[in-house]
Order: structure tokens, then C-alpha cells, then sequence
């Protein structure tokens, strides 16, 4: 593992913006709890939420899943990609793999939901999932909507590089995943990498699906930022700073913006959206 992956895999805490003694996670494999929530018939689909690489469900979505909530969606969110299930920093392990664990948990939320579809909102590596799964694993017909949250799409250079391992207080546990795992899905999503080749071959809009691609242009880690959107029929592609200029939101801050969560809220209910009041995200 080559230091600049290092530094990738510390950079990309993918909103994970707690602490170490945040540990509480829901693996992969494990069921929804279907008595917790039933769509309603204002929102049928229940949203899955993924996250970024080296995040985990719970500190990824600690902002967006209550947000959600709060609006009537029933939401669940998952730990995918687990080097070891004993450290809380997921997305490490390959594309493919994850993918099979998120399309198992897609399927387990339709079961216990009994909804005919979902709808995803990924953010980072969950977005690159979000448009990976419905295409490559081939479960199109059971998602309504997807909304990506700076994907690397196209693959990353990864410019302007920064770490906030030390600031998040998971230093330790990515130094352990990389020391004792390294880091597949790094390699994979870069310009050129295996996963992104994938995804790029071909159309990446998969028919019934509707798209919905958001990125900053003061995002440092996902470069260049343009490499996110998706250029094709079905997709709506738009940066955070259309709706509001001033807001200086960073990769990390997409998952704890007030202003990307209404843009959330509207892509997945976009017949009752509503005007964007303007707030502002970290600029991590």
C-alpha cells in the first residue's frame, strides 16, 4: 500500500464525522428491522443510505437519516464492506464485494418493507455504489430513485488532497484496516481503476431509474469535481453552489449540509419540492 493511498483511504472518511467511541454499526449482512418502519403513501419506497469509503452507516448519515425521518421516509443504512467486523471503517474491501452486500441488504429491506422498490442516496463510494449496483449487479427494476452524492464516476486524481483522519479521531482504526487489510477499493476507483472502468463502459443510467448526481465545486478529495456527473438522458446533474453560491461545503460536508439535504429531499420528491433555503455545510 503506497503512502498516497494511505492518505486517500484517510481523507475519505466519507462524512464519518465521529468519533471512536462511535461503534454502534449494522453489518451487511444483517436483516432491517422490518417492525421499525413502513413506508407510507406519501413516500412507498423506502430510501437505503450508503456510505462513503472508510465511514460507516450510523456516523455517515448521523445528520441525513434523522433528517429524512423527519419527513415521512423510511429510511435504513448499513455498514457495507467491512475489512474486519470488529472496526467500525467500511468501504475498504473491493467494489464487487460491497456491491453483493449492499444488493442482499436491498433486497432485505424490500422483504421486510414490502415496497416493490427503494430509493438510494450514496454519498462518496456509496454514490459511486448507488450508480455501480443498479447497472452492474442488475437490480434496476427495484430502484425508483438515486441520488449520488459526489461519486467518482469517472475515477479521481484526487488533487488537492487533505487528511482529516486526525480531526475525525479514527487515525487509529484506518492505521489498523490499512496495516492489516490495505485498502481494494482505493486502487479501484481512481482514474483508470478497475471499478470505474466498469461503471464507464457503456451507459451508466440504467431505464426506470431516475438520477440525480450533486457535487461541490470546493470538494477536495473527488477531482475533478465534474468527474462526478453522469451526462446522460434521466440524470439531473447540478453542483450545490447553483442553488447557493456562498456555501463552501467539502466532500465530507455534502453528508451535514442543511442546503444538500433539501436538495435531497426535493430530488426524491421532486413533485412537492420546494425553494431551496440556503445553508452551509463544512468545508472539509
Amino acid at each position: 500500500m503506497s503512502n498516497r493511498l494511505r492518505r486517500v483511504l484517510t481523507a475519505l472518511l466519507a462524512g464519518a464525522v465521529v468519533t471512536t467511541a462511535l461503534v454502534t454499526t449494522t453489518p451487511a449482512n444483517a436483516a432491517p428491522a422490518a417492525a421499525a418502519c413502513k413506508p407510507s403513501a406519501a413516500h412507498p419506497n423506502p430510501v437505503v443510505l450508503l456510505h462513503g469509503l472508510g465511514g460507516n452507516g450510523p456516523g455517515n448519515y448521523a445528520y441525513l437519516q434523522p433528517y429524512l425521518a423527519a419527513k415521512g421516509y423510511c429510511t435504513f443504512t448499513l455498514t457495507y464492506g467491512q475489512a474486519s467486523p470488529l472496526i467500525p471503517v467500511g468501504g475498504t474491501i473491493s467494489i464487487a464485494e460491497s456491491a453483493a452486500q449492499i444488493d442482499t441488504f436491498i433486497q432485505q429491506v424490500r422483504q421486510s418493507t414490502g415496497a416493490a422498490k427503494v430509493d438510494i442516496v450514496g454519498h462518496s463510494e456509496g454514490a459511486f455504489q448507488s450508480l455501480y449496483g443498479p447497472k452492474i449487479r442488475g437490480y434496476a427494476a427495484h430502484v425508483g430513485k438515486v441520488v449520488a452524492l459526489a461519486p467518482p464516476t469517472h475515477g479521481t486524481t484526487f488533487a488537492g488532497l487533505v487528511s482529516v483522519g486526525d480531526y475525525l479521531g479514527l487515525r487509529p482504526l484506518v492505521d489498523q484496516v490499512l496495516r492489516d487489510f490495505g485498502c481494494p477499493a482505493c486502487d479501484e476507483i481512481i482514474v483508470g481503476g478497475a471499478a470505474t472502468r466498469k461503471l464507464t463502459t457503456g451507459p451508466i443510467a440504467q431505464p426506470g431509474v431516475k438520477y440525480t448526481v450533486i457535487a461541490s465545486r470546493f470538494d477536495a478529495l473527488v477531482t475533478p469535481h465534474e468527474t462526478s456527473f453522469v451526462r446522460e438522458p434521466g440524470v439531473t446533474n447540478k453542483f450545490v453552489q447553483d442553488s447557493c453560491p456562498l456555501d463552501l461545503v467539502g466532500h465530507v460536508g455534502l453528508a451535514f449540509d442543511p442546503t444538500v439535504a433539501q436538495l435531497i429531499s426535493n430530488a426524491l420528491d421532486p413533485a412537492h419540492a420546494k425553494r431551496v433555503v440556503c445553508g452551509f455545510g463544512p468545508p472539509l
